[in-house]
């Protein structure tokens, strides 16, 4: 760990800061003796933590807002894009949509019986 005089850190203030990020800490010693440490606070808090938008939209309008965005960025209606197939695809009602059978997995068979 770095130890500056006081007179040091005065003069260079900014160096000394980005030192302490950069090692974790750096030590202010005075002529008296007395010493201090000089350490970057961690911030507890996500930076995706922000306050929630109140817009008063309802569910609906939400989900026509999010497919209208989908629909301008594939170019056109997701739907006939063929999107709507995947196994996680909303049906036109905001429902939960069962996959293809073309996209079901078929069963396995246990092993022992595929050896005979």
């Amino acid at each position: 760990m770095k130890v500056y005089t006081y007179s040091e850190a005065r003069q260079q203030l900014a160096a000394l800061l980005d030192r302490a990020r950069r090692e974790g800490a750096v030590r202010i010693r005075r002529r008296d003796g007395s010493a201090f440490l000089v350490q970057p606070d961690v911030s507890r808090v996500s930076p995706l933590d922000v306050p929630a938008a109140r817009l008063g939209l309802r569910r609906d309008e939400i989900v026509a807002l999010v497919r209208e965005g989908r629909e301008r960025a594939s170019g056109g209606d997701a739907w006939d894009a063929g999107l709507a197939g995947t196994s996680a695809s909303l049906s036109r009602d905001g429902a939960a949509a069962p996959a293809p059978a073309a996209t079901r997995r078929k069963p396995r068979r246990s092993r022992a019986r595929a050896r005979r």
